[in-house]
């Protein structure tokens, strides 16, 4: 077997973290990028015994050099919370953090993903979305930096590839949960669970009937890993989610049940350019990379809930 080296920006982080973690359980050399303003270092403390794996704390903003064979572009804080506290620097990881490292994959070669988003979809028209789907984004709202980031990040990345053929992979992640998520990102899973375990009242926004789409970490990465080695020419973007679809209402509801929790839920005026529905269309994914999720709500939750009760 050959011993690839992989780059994994944002590789301490919630996502970054597990993938590390799998990419170095089939055997190859990983170096983790972080700046640590959302990663943590607990998240692969128990990586660092492992002799191919190489921490560094390193800004994508700026330029960096190393020899690798492929490269994972995680880097960008992806919770709201995190997110609007500096726009103008979640704007700048995913534009200088894109253009940094497609510049070190044209130098070395390597073949590159670019982490991007179902955000891209803004507050969709077309439901549910597809690839095809060019998204409905407000580019002067709250979540902005975000989405427009990342949509700034996928023209960079596909323009790579026409003009200086780049090997580039662009991947559209839907709502992940999982161990290793920050218990403060504001998502709402991680929220809930936090809310629900501490007995606070849950808080829902607007009457909790929008809806989303919830995928379990591991086929998230499962699914990464997939698009990082489909043929040759298949450059997505490709949806990576599960088309399952909950209110928000209903996690909630999920969330007291399978924490036993005396929490009540209570309701909050919904935030601007929230989206109302949001379900990935994976029949590209299913196509080229016989990927689809195998990870149901419930068991996912109930793994999820079991590490928040040893960080809370």
């Amino acid at each position: 077997m050959i011993r690839k080296k992989i780059l994994v920006t944002g590789g301490a982080g919630f996502v970054g973290s597990h993938l590390c973690e799998r990419l170095l359980n089939e055997g190859n050399e990983v170096y983790c990028l972080d700046n640590f303003f959302t990663g943590q270092k607990k998240n692969v403390l128990h990586l660092l015994d492992n002799p191919y794996f190489e921490l560094i704390r390193h800004d994508v903003t700026s330029p960096f050099f190393i020899e690798t064979d492929q490269i994972y572009n995680l880097a960008c804080p992806a919770s709201p919370v995190h997110y609007q506290y500096n726009p103008i620097k979640t704007m700048k990881t995913s534009v200088m953090g894109a253009i940094n490292m497609l510049g070190l994959a044209k130098r070395v070669g390597a073949r590159i993903l670019q982490a991007s988003t179902s955000e891209v979809y803004g507050d969709p028209l077309v439901h549910p979305q597809n690839e095809s789907y060019w998204g409905h984004v407000n580019p002067i709202g709250d979540r902005a930096c975000y989405d427009e980031g990342k949509r700034s990040a996928e023209t960079l990345f596909v323009n790579y590839h026409k003009q200086n053929k780049v090997d580039i992979k662009i991947i559209r992640i839907f709502n992940t949960y999982g161990p290793n998520m920050h218990p403060n990102d504001g998502r709402v899973v991680s929220n809930f669970i936090v809310q629900a375990l501490q007995n606070h009242d849950i808080t829902v926004y607007g009457e909790g009937n929008q809806t989303r789409s919830f995928q379990y970490v591991d086929d998230l990465v499962e699914g990464m890993i997939r698009l990082m080695n489909s043929r040759d020419g298949f450059t997505g973007p490709v949806n990576v989610g599960n088309p399952h679809e909950f209110t928000i209402l209903e996690l909630a509801q999920k969330v007291i049940e399978l924490t036993g929790s005396k929490s009540k839920i209570i309701y909050k005026p919904l935030p601007s350019d929230d989206p109302m529905q949001r379900q990935p269309d994976i029949s590209l994914a299913k196509k080229e990379l016989d990927w689809s999720p195998n990870v149901q709500l419930e068991e996912g939750l109930t793994k999820t809930i079991n590490f928040f009760k040893t960080v809370i």
